[in-house]
């Protein structure tokens, strides 16, 4: 245990510097705009990249690893829209609720943190799964987020919205040209390359940091539907989340589905770590209960450095 927090510890603590820097007033409120830019448009792309043009594209492209995640969070959508769709809480808050339970964050956090505890080849599942996320359970949540304006715009609206926003998303693109790098044995020119390892090198730190500032962030509350439900989305984020990963994976293989143990664990971890930074600004660009997407966002990045390090420490 006391090894695997020596490697958790400097990546939460550079979330918590990022929040008390944030709270302390020392970085302005508008400069956080500005690192996400860097981080989603720049930096974090070209992490993301290098991962996956060093990753070999059979574990890119591993049809096992993908259906057993992809299965696992349409199960948790399923799941957390049924416990939280009640009384006034319409298909927005509840869609947005199923994301942020379904949703890890494994760009800023995941990737960077699991190559460091695992290794180089725990890279490719875990940009697997983050592909997964951002094509499918964000685009899903998102179309089912519209369903209460259904009369008025129509589902396919919110379809075609879903879609647009993901097509505007860097980080797919990037996985996809690390892809094709991989399959072909492309090289970038020297001084390119040397440019995208640079800004690489920084997207952990900054990303990092850039979560505790969003966090820290005042964000717009509306009155005060959801607050109940937040301890139950905490729980299925945390623990509900891997629990069905390692599940289901273990059935897999139970009947014969050739995966690998190694690419289970990092799914499992993968589904164990807070949920995204990300969802607070997306729940407040669709009108969502923002303050409670927030909520759940602080309480499941500050409770798994125990729960995510007591994971690890089972499983690898």
């Amino acid at each position: 245990m006391q090894q695997i927090l020596l490697v958790t510890a400097p990546f939460f603590a550079l979330v918590f510097c990022g929040w008390i820097v944030a709270r302390a007033g020392l970085l302005p409120l508008e400069a956080i705009p500005g690192l996400n830019v860097f981080v989603l448009y720049f930096a974090l792309p070209c992490m993301l990249y290098r991962f996956a043009a060093t990753t070999p594209i059979v574990r890119l492209l591993d049809p096992t690893v993908s259906s057993v995640y992809l299965l696992c969070a349409l199960l948790i959508v399923a799941l957390a829209i049924l416990a939280t769709r009640r009384g006034n809480i319409g298909w927005n808050d509840a869609s947005f609720g199923a994301l942020v339970a379904a949703f890890p964050n494994s760009g800023f956090m995941g990737v960077p943190l699991l190559v460091a505890l695992l290794g180089q080849r725990a890279a490719g599942p875990a940009i697997v799964a983050l592909a997964i996320d951002m094509v499918v359970t964000s685009s899903l949540c998102i179309a089912l987020s519209r369903l209460d304006s259904a009369n008025e715009h129509g589902v396919s609206r919110a379809i075609g919205n879903a879609l647009k926003g993901m097509l505007k998303n860097p980080l797919p693109w990037a996985i996809g040209l690390g892809c094709l790098t991989a399959a072909t044995g492309f090289r970038l020119w020297e001084p390119a390359r040397n440019s995208v390892g640079m800004l690489a090198d920084g997207a952990s730190p900054v990303a990092l940091f850039t979560i505790g500032a969003v966090l820290a962030r005042p964000q717009k509350e509306t009155a005060s539907r959801g607050v109940g439900d937040v301890p139950l989305i905490v729980l299925c984020k945390l623990f509900v989340h891997p629990a069905l990963v390692l599940g289901v994976g273990k059935l897999a293989q139970a009947i014969g589905v050739p995966l690998d143990d190694f690419a289970l664990v990092v799914l499992v971890l993968i589904a164990a770590l807070p949920s995204a930074s990300s969802i607070p600004m997306l729940a407040e660009r669709f009108s969502a209960d923002t303050g409670r997407i927030a909520r759940i966002v602080l309480i499941t990045t500050m409770l798994s450095f125990v729960s995510f390090s007591v994971a690890v420490a089972w499983l690898a």
